[in-house]
């Protein structure tokens, strides 16, 4: 799933708009059908803009279609309205942030937004599907705020490009990069204002590639994305037909497995991206490719497997790359390099740090400095913000114990 391919050309945000919509439609329908649905539910839509404190749910009158019908186009006046209302509330924010000179985007703020709507929830709409629909509304604001740009690792319609709308919503424009290098020139030259880069995968580990460009960037960790990766086969011939399969290196280790129990007999044939191999499994007869849900979508392909990965917990860890650090959530992640003296118990010295603060380490990764043979850099996330004075005090000290420390970026920790 990690590539880099050729950047493909941009496409009509409309693409975009078509697969969210798609797919949030997919998960309205997995609702039952039959189920009895609060008024109040349909009242809280609009109303949790304002309100965190719903009315008590009552029950819906016996109507007929017609009667439901009046009633969901009354309602979708008041929705209506009042989406234009927070939208006018969000760009007054926006106006005011630009003028003085602070970041449009601020995951804190979105952290809580949809922590307090999921909070309100009474259903029928799952927690997801309401958080997909303030989204597209928080991303619609976001768009007329200012034209913003997120950078991505390309091409289009691979797993960094849907964890990109995953986080920014449909409204936003998208430039596909062809390597993760690229993604950060892009934020550093302000050819774009976020990029979107994979760091590590629950499968596969860590990708070296994003650790090693932080090193000489001055670009900070905005934010973060976890996507459950789902794997999929998809073709346009049925299952035993298929003589060739194409596959990303990534997508081929995560489904070996599955591969061997399946298609031992198709030729396996290495791409550069998920949206390459379907982009030549769609050209050819007798062909499928691996990949995700909107590969399958943009090359116009039939799903003929789905969650293929051997690892069903499987999930890929993306970051957001911008300018600026947002403030602290109260439950927040930091990330930072540490390059040690070269003496016996340094490790430990830094460890014991943490330790003395009561900061909890979530990982810990070494990788060589490039600078001097067997010389390594550490790259460390804990829990907390540097704002946090337990963990001020931590960075304070390993800067006094280490001969290199540096803030990749303090970000909500919030999947």
């Amino acid at each position: 799933m990690l590539a880099e391919g050729q950047a493909a050309e941009p496409r009509p945000q409309d693409d975009h708009l078509h697969w969210m919509m798609t797919t949030h439609a997919v998960s309205l329908r997995e609702a039952p059908q039959n189920a009895t649905v609060p008024a109040s539910a349909r009242d809280r839509v609009a109303a949790s803009f304002f309100s965190n404190s719903p009315a008590p749910p009552r029950m819906l009158r016996p109507m007929n279609i017609p009667e439901h019908r009046k009633a969901i186009d009354r309602l979708d006046g008041q929705i209506v309205r009042l989406i234009n209302e927070r939208t006018q509330h969000a760009l007054a924010i926006g106006a005011i942030k630009l003028q003085a000179g602070e970041e449009i985007y601020a995951p804190a703020r979105e952290r809580a937004v949809l922590a307090r709507i999921c909070k309100s929830n009474a259903g029928p709409l799952t927690d997801e599907q309401l958080c997909a629909i303030y989204r597209e509304v928080m991303s619609a604001a976001l768009a007329l705020e200012k034209t913003l740009t997120i950078a991505y690792l390309g091409p289009e319609a691979t797993f960094t490009h849907q964890a990109a709308i995953k986080r920014f919503g449909a409204s936003l424009r998208y430039a596909a990069q062809n390597t993760i290098g690229d993604v950060f020139t892009e934020v550093e030259k302000n050819r774009a204002d976020y990029g979107v880069v994979p760091v590590e995968n629950s499968t596969e580990g860590v990708v070296t590639h994003t650790l090693d460009m932080f090193v000489d960037s001055e670009l900070k960790i905005v934010s973060q994305i976890v996507l459950k990766v789902q794997q999929c086969l998809m073709s346009n011939t049925s299952r035993p037909r298929i003589k060739k399969l194409y596959v990303h290196p990534q997508s081929l280790a995560q489904c070996r497995g599955w591969i061997q129990n399946h298609l031992s007999h198709a030729e396996l044939i290495e791409t550069s991206s998920n949206a390459r191999s379907a982009e030549l499994a769609a050209r050819e007869k007798g062909a499928a490719a691996i990949g995700g849900l909107l590969a399958a979508q943009k090359y116009r392909l039939e799903i003929l497997e789905q969650d293929i990965q051997d690892n069903a917990a499987n999930a890929t860890r993306f970051l957001v790359l911008g300018r600026q650090c947002g403030q602290p959530t109260g439950k927040d992640r930091t990330s930072l390099i540490v390059s040690m003296n070269d003496r016996v118990g340094a490790l430990h010295q830094v460890l014991a740090t943490f330790r003395r603060h009561r900061i909890n380490l979530t990982k810990i990764e070494s990788r060589p400095s490039k600078r001097k043979a067997w010389q390594y850099l550490f790259f460390i996330d804990c829990d907390g913000h540097t704002q946090d004075p337990r963990v001020a005090k931590a960075v304070a000290q390993l800067e006094q114990q280490c001969r290199y420390v540096k803030v990749l970026g303090s970000y909500p920790n919030s999947e």
